[in-house]
């Protein structure tokens, strides 16, 4: 063969076949051979001025067949590119050149995704995360809050097709960065599935290594040491955090003199929806429970006693969804009373408490739901006609009069019983189980990493 010194068309290329050429035509016309790839000789021999003619014709042929009226200018005996009858196929066109179908939208492929992904989960993390935090950013939709209303973003990543500007329109995405991450892995995972279906003619996920630009965590007292060359120094507790849940990814904590300055809080409050609620944080406190396990926990599920002394966690109540479903991580827990609880218990509980009643309600006694709690906790305004009241929380305002040192969320409740407990030396498999973790994360996350300990010499 010659080397070719012109640029050569891209779909219908010359090929030297036994000292002969032909026309080598790509797969994308294989629907007008009758579904085969097509090769057709020229009866020229390969010489260096048979390579220019040939080449020359498969500029001519490829021009008909990308032009729109290509089945009236496309010869299909050859005849009109100079070649000889003996030499040409007698073709009838099995079908037009298909167009590529175009890739799907983002939006499409979200919602498929969805469905795939819903019995994964449960309930309150697909609806919360997935249908709202996750969907509402793809769809362009923004939560005003000042006029408590959603706005919608011109151009979003929903209607967006897969092989279209995905990065310009995550770049216009308004939540914070941890939740554009989480996004970003999702759709990433939707994707995957998408290509492993063979839905998708792409070959590369548009998702993939898209700097969501996250701020590394201040509180990660684990992150990897990068030295000045580049190189990274990863320690023996390096570990990428699988906890995609993000109120369980800051595991800050309240100290225990600041425990006890909010319970005292809430007791000695002058109004009596406060007071209500402090016996739920106490509980809160001393138990490290989510608050929709809080929420949902009957007397029956309280064993007061020698024999057994302890409390059971299968249920979770939520607000949003006005449901009651099993717990986060789908299995029931013991959690052993000690007696700093046992007294919170045998204090509130009433003398004809049924099996069936709620330990904690609110004044109204309905089941109490994190929207309701979170407002004693926090400050909150309140929209009346023209005017908005502001009312400050217990936890803020101990913030602002310096009696804390930082305001945590009521799910920081949690992590400050598991720290607390966890320097205090408790058993790390007892308290792991009680709390629904792992010794892993509690070590990792709760405790400091002491690199100085040694295997004693037994």
């Amino acid at each position: 063969m010659y080397a070719k010194t012109q640029a050569i068309p891209e779909t219908v290329k010359v090929q030297s076949d036994n000292g002969t050429l032909r026309l080598q035509f790509s797969t994308k016309y294989n629907p007008i051979f009758g579904g085969k790839r097509k090769h057709q000789g020229l009866g020229l021999k390969d010489t260096p001025e048979n390579w220019q003619k040939a080449i020359a014709i498969a500029w001519r042929i490829e021009g008909d067949l990308q032009h729109p009226d290509w089945q009236q200018l496309f010869d299909p005996s050859f005849a009109k590119y100079g070649l000889k009858t003996k030499y040409a196929a007698e073709l009838k066109l099995a079908a037009p050149i298909p167009e590529p179908e175009p890739e799907i939208t983002v939006g499409e492929m979200w919602e498929d995704y969805l469905v795939w992904k819903q019995p994964q989960l449960q309930p309150t993390t697909f609806e919360l995360l997935y249908r709202i935090s996750y969907t509402n950013p793809i769809k362009g939709k923004v939560y005003d809050k000042k006029n408590r209303v959603y706005l919608m973003l011109d151009n979003p990543l929903w209607d967006e097709r897969l092989d279209g500007k995905i990065i310009e329109c995550l770049s216009r995405f308004t939540c914070c960065a941890a939740t554009k991450r989480s996004i970003i892995s999702a759709l990433s995972e939707a994707f995957l599935r998408l290509q492993s279906q063979e839905k998708t003619k792409l070959r590369v996920n548009p998702f993939a290594g898209i700097d969501s630009s996250t701020t590394p965590n201040k509180t990660d007292k684990y992150k990897s040491v990068v030295n000045v060359d580049g190189t990274v120094d990863l320690r023996w507790w390096d570990k990428s955090d699988t906890e995609t849940d993000p109120e369980e990814r800051d595991r800050r904590a309240f100290t225990k003199e600041e425990r006890d300055i909010i319970i005292k809080a809430f007791y000695e409050s002058e109004k009596a929806n406060v007071r209500q609620a402090a016996p739920l944080v106490e509980f809160l406190f001393l138990t490290g429970c989510r608050s929709g396990e809080a929420f949902a926990l009957e007397w029956k599920d309280v064993f007061l006693g020698r024999d057994k002394d302890c409390i059971r966690f299968s249920k979770s109540y939520n607000g949003r969804l006005k449901n009651t479903q099993v717990p986060k991580t789908g299995e029931t827990r013991i959690f052993k009373i000690y007696p700093k609880l046992e007294n919170l218990l045998s204090k509130i509980k009433p003398v004809d408490a049924k099996p069936t009643d709620l330990i904690f309600k609110q004044q109204n006694s309905k089941t109490w739901y994190i929207g309701h709690f979170a407002k004693l906790w926090n400050t909150y305004e309140l929209k009346c006609s023209q005017k908005t009241y502001t009312y400050p929380g217990v936890v803020t305002q101990l913030v602002e009069e310096g009696k804390i040192s930082v305001y945590l969320s009521p799910y920081h409740t949690r992590h400050t019983f598991i720290t607390l407990m966890a320097q205090a030396g408790t058993d790390l498999l007892l308290l792991a189980a009680a709390c629904g973790n792992s010794v892993d994360v509690i070590q990792r996350h709760y405790l400091g990493i002491n690199t100085e300990a040694r295997f004693p010499d037994i």
